[in-house]
């Protein structure tokens, strides 16, 4: 049997800033937001410090860090693999890496036809049970 495709996933250099993060603030999630004041960017917060909304849709996670987003962008994006990386700048204003000179960043790749039916399971809500 095939194993899944993650949804998202991390860059090395993604998975070291979230291995440092954790280590400062304990336990961590993603929240791709939808514009705003952080543009598109993946925003980092500590367990508790963001709500998760009932519908918002868990993708997967980056090395044990939970990855959520809007169910609009999710339906835009449902055929895109996101990719976390890493670039030099500031991040945003209340995401965790703010601060260390260094800011997440999502790259995405369109999903092969023949990867769609191996796609990881979604998720909803807050509890972080799958669907």
């Amino acid at each position: 049997m095939s194993s899944f495709i993650p949804r998202v996933t991390g860059t090395p250099a993604a998975i070291n800033l979230l291995r440092t993060l954790r280590r400062e603030h304990g336990d961590i999630l993603f929240h791709q937001s939808g514009g705003c004041c952080d543009g598109s960017s993946p925003m980092c917060f500590q367990l508790g410090d963001f709500m998760i909304g009932d519908q918002d849709v868990r993708l997967g996670e980056i090395d044990g860090v939970p990855f959520f987003m809007s169910p609009s962008q999710f339906d835009y994006w449902k055929h895109t693999q996101l990719i976390i990386d890493v670039v030099p700048g500031r991040g945003g204003m209340f995401s965790l890496e703010n601060g260390t000179e260094q800011r997440f960043l999502t790259r995405s790749r369109l999903f092969e036809d023949v990867e769609l039916d191996r796609l990881e399971p979604i998720a909803a809500g807050p509890d972080l049970a799958p669907v």
